[in-house]
């Protein structure tokens, strides 16, 4: 099975990712795994309060996954499968993609801003990109729909 991984946050280009996973995978038949990753809390005072905040994230997490999930169904006609880690982002995209040996690319979706592609493409492709057994996907974040559909 051919696996595409993506990272699901609350970013716009994240969309761009997404819609380019769902249809490189229908044209693949493959397979879209999203993962979410609640990064740690700073607040470690009090263990109950702790507790909270996790369930709470947790919560969000599988929130934005259904939503998107959606989205993948309707882009390609398939159901993600969906993953939560907790941790620094970078190092549980690397977990994964090591523990998950159906995981064939991993697809990034870069700012459209003018600041860089961001913190995890720069992360990731940059720094870590030795740790990594597969192709990274970038997808510039200013890709149209109709670009992104003609090209996957």
């Amino acid at each position: 099975m051919r696996k595409l991984l993506m990272v699901v946050d609350s970013t716009p280009e994240c969309l761009v990712a997404l819609r380019y996973a769902a249809r490189r995978a229908r044209s693949t038949e493959g397979w879209v795994t999203m993962l979410y990753v609640i990064e740690p809390s700073e607040f470690e005072h009090w263990v109950s309060v702790r507790d909270v905040m996790r369930q709470e994230a947790r919560n969000e997490a599988e929130e934005r996954l259904l939503q998107l999930a959606a989205e993948v169904n309707e882009y390609a006609g398939i159901t993600p499968e969906f993953v939560i880690r907790e941790g620094k982002t970078h190092e549980e995209v690397i977990s994964q993609i090591n523990d998950d040996k159906e995981i064939r690319a991993l697809v990034l979706g870069a700012s459209a801003g003018g600041e860089g592609p961001g913190p995890l493409v720069t992360e990731l492709v940059g720094h870590r990109s030795s740790g990594l057994h597969v192709p990274i996907v970038v997808v510039p974040g200013c890709m149209t729909a109709e670009e992104i559909d003609h090209d996957a």
